[in-house]
């Protein structure tokens, strides 16, 4: 649909939520810095940095504020260091491969955003003349979309960034609350100042795929979490994939997650929402065509809320317990020829899995294929399946060991148990 080249990387890369408050107990870049190795060797290589900007400081909720309260667009939080310090992480993130994106905030800002004294025509206000806050969110007050030089101001904004710290893309906050014509204008202005850039958006509004490559799938999100507390049936889950494949245009990039930022503070851990079934959903993620979305901590994993407007250090430990489950599903991402060709490998539901709530597809390219098998019941199951042309020998790739298939052969998985072989 998008009328701009999507770069080509999407299909076997991974993204990957860095919530620079809670990830060191200094909060710092300096010290997230020390972290950009080990996530190397997982396998990540697009780091979405949430706001990085000053946070408001009037009507500010908790003794921190929300990263979404921007004080000023072309500044970043002191808390966390400073430019130069913030320039070198993203030399050091380059260096290692790795690509940066800014979390971007288009529809509100703090009340005491620097434009409300330069500009406040840049801002929506009442008949006494006073700012108004977007729906419930009193820390921010509601941008003027109608205003040309807002928008104008905004895109500057974020050309600065590109320009002056070579970020590699924007994650658009709420995306669908800023007219499209906006986005539209932004990438078309922006991306002649660098090839390839990302552009991430938090909406699941169909026609944003005109400015945006990738968006979120929250429609997935909440029917698994409600499949997972026996909300919803197993078909559900089928045709909530069949309305992705249908409705949205075939080189729609979607992000799948099982946690982010705001899920984990204000909704639960994906073990408090998905259960059994967290890690099996994960490998969905990673498989499924798409992009995944790993948070900050879920390699350990995080098995607690993190606080949003405060202070809450991930405890991180010389063993985190996921870091190798992840490393093999984002390396099998960009190994595999039949997960790296994106829509020339879209997924095929493999037959008679459906009926016994398995969640079983392949995808094929040349002379590989990948299958993934997701058992979404409460019980052990032994699946019988014709191979359907799959036939042959394949490796699992969380244990190594050789998996033959032939017609009347079966594949025996645990409750909420998972298996993805490759050939």
């Amino acid at each position: 649909m998008t009328k701009f080249h999507q770069p080509s990387f999407f299909a076997s890369s991974n993204i990957y939520a860095v919530n620079m408050r809670q990830y060191t107990a200094e909060g710092t870049f300096n010290a997230f810095a020390d972290h950009l190795p080990r996530l190397k060797d997982m396998g990540v290589e697009i780091l979405w940095f949430m706001p990085i900007h000053p946070i408001g400081l009037e009507n500010r909720k908790g003794t921190l504020g929300s990263y979404y309260s921007i004080k000023d667009f072309r500044d970043v939080n002191p808390e966390y260091g400073d430019k130069d310090d913030f320039n070198n992480l993203i030399i050091k993130a380059h260096e290692l491969g790795m690509k940066v994106v800014l979390d971007w905030v288009a529809n509100h800002a703090a009340w005491d955003n620097v434009w409300t004294k330069t500009n406040p025509d840049f801002f929506e206000q009442d008949e006494s003349g006073h700012f108004k806050a977007p729906y419930d969110w009193s820390d921010v007050i509601q941008i003027n979309h109608s205003n040309a030089d807002e928008q104008q101001a905004m895109i500057d904004a974020m050309k600065y960034w590109v320009v002056n710290f070579d970020i590699d893309g924007f994650r658009a906050d709420l995306a669908h609350l800023t007219p499209l014509p906006f986005w539209i204008n932004a990438r078309t202005q922006i991306t002649p100042l660098k090839n390839d850039l990302i552009w991430l958006a938090e909406t699941e509004d169909i026609p944003y795929h005109q400015a945006f490559d990738i968006t979120f799938t929250w429609k997935w999100m909440h029917i698994t979490e409600e499949y997972c507390k026996g909300e919803k049936d197993f078909n559900t889950l089928l045709h909530t994939l069949q309305h992705y494949a249908n409705d949205f245009p075939l080189d729609a990039m979607r992000m799948y997650f099982t946690s982010n930022h705001d899920e984990n503070s204000w909704c639960g851990t994906e073990y408090e929402k998905y259960g059994a079934w967290a890690k099996a959903l994960a490998v969905f993620s990673c498989t499924w065509y798409g992009i995944p979305l790993i948070y900050s901590g879920q390699e350990l994993p995080v098995t607690r809320r993190l606080k949003f407007f405060d202070k809450d250090t991930i405890e991180w430990t010389d063993d985190a317990v996921l870091h190798s489950f992840y490393k093999i599903l984002l390396h099998l991402r960009k190994s595999s020829k039949a997960i790296s060709a994106g829509i020339k490998s879209l997924p095929v539901m493999v037959n008679g899995a459906t009926e016994m709530n398995v969640l079983a597809f392949y995808r094929s390219f040349e002379d590989q294929t990948v299958i993934v098998f997701l058992n979404m019941s409460k019980e052990p199951v032994q699946y019988y399946f014709s191979t359907d042309g799959l036939a042959g020998a394949y490796r699992n790739i969380f244990t190594g060991e050789t998996v033959f298939l032939n017609d009347g052969g079966s594949i025996e998985l645990e409750a909420a148990g998972f298996m993805v072989i490759e050939k």
